[in-house]
């Protein structure tokens, strides 16, 4: 059951900051030994994340893996990257770095979603909160600069 989603909504309009907010993220929840599922828009997204995930920051990596059919994601990998919304078991946190809602969000106990500043990704958001209130889920939107700390 999803307890919460929160909207984190990015001042920068280049989805290379929503990357680099993503993986600060996603390392903060490996840290607290929660499983994490990253949704992507494009298989190609989900590689070029998958390089930055290794090299975002000098203190270490996230352990992660591409998700690629059932079974693939396996107990040892706590995070995971998919472009497939149907894609990958649970986790306690799915960050949305696509347009899409994911199939059947009641699989991750806590949905991040980041929405930088371009109009229509700031659109497909809107509609995203819009459905997700429908599904009379917990809401809270962050404004953040590049800087922000999570």
């Amino acid at each position: 059951m999803t307890e919460r989603v929160d909207f984190y909504v990015l001042k920068d309009a280049t989805p290379k900051q929503g990357w680099q907010f993503a993986c600060r993220l996603t390392e903060k929840a490996y840290l607290r030994n929660m499983r994490v599922a990253i949704l992507t828009e494009t298989r190609a997204d989900s590689l070029s994340l998958d390089g930055l995930l290794w090299t975002f920051t000098d203190r270490g990596f996230v352990p992660h893996e591409i998700y690629r059919e059932a079974g693939s994601a396996t107990s040892a990998s706590p995070v995971y990257l998919t472009a497939d919304p149907d894609g990958g078991p649970g986790a306690d946190l799915l960050v949305n770095l696509s347009n899409r809602m994911p199939n059947q969000p009641q699989r991750f106990a806590r949905i991040a979603e980041i929405i930088d500043a371009d109009a229509e990704r700031k659109r497909l958001g809107r509609e995203r909160f819009k459905c997700y209130r429908e599904l009379q889920l917990a809401l809270e939107t962050h404004q953040l600069d590049a800087a922000s700390d999570i």
